[in-house]
């Protein structure tokens, strides 16, 4: 011959290389990982914007941790509790209202922030849309109906039994009996 190993050569006609099996499925694996990575990868942020999407994380644990550890504060100690919060009420009324005005507008420019990238988000799964409706299309029209695959132009009609439906006299005895 012309020098190759000839088992190996006989072998690969009736059973898959392998080798080459497993690099066509690192391949595809691979594949699927990039496509994976381009569909659910964000743009990347720098540190100070991840250092502050951190710090926004914090302010509503704090609040309500806060506010239960009030409760127990009053449970534990009242009269401690009381005084300070006898301390609370001599705070003018205005710096209430500055201390609301500021979380406010701490809390909503975060909400809007969200939801701005919220709504950017469904914008680009949107313009995906027209390319899955393709995607899918393609898909469909790779379906084939299984009873008439088989069929040829040379060959006899082929009809599988199953579409044809044969009596079945204890079927019918039990229906009569159930209904």
């Amino acid at each position: 011959g012309g020098g190759g190993n000839i088992v190996r050569d006989t072998a690969e006609v009736f059973r898959e290389n392998t080798e080459a099996g497993a690099q066509r499925s690192a391949s595809a694996q691979n594949q699927a990982m990039i496509q994976y990575a381009a569909e659910f990868g964000t743009a990347s942020r720098g540190r100070f914007d991840r250092f502050m999407d951190g710090l926004n994380r914090l302010p509503r644990p704090a609040l309500a941790l806060g506010t239960l550890g009030m409760f127990v504060a009053a449970m534990i100690n009242p009269i401690w509790f009381a005084s300070r919060m006898q301390g609370v009420s001599l705070v003018p009324e205005p710096l209430w209202w500055l201390l609301g005005v500021v979380v406010s507008f701490y809390f909503g420019a975060r909400h809007q922030i969200k939801t701005q990238e919220f709504q950017s988000s469904i914008a680009r799964t949107i313009a995906n849309a027209p390319q899955v409706a393709q995607s899918i299309q393609s898909i469909r029209a790779m379906r084939f109906d299984a009873s008439n695959s088989a069929e040829n132009d040379l060959d006899a009609p082929l009809h599988t039994a199953v579409e044809v439906a044969a009596a079945n006299p204890a079927l019918e005895d039990w229906r009569k009996a159930v209904l």
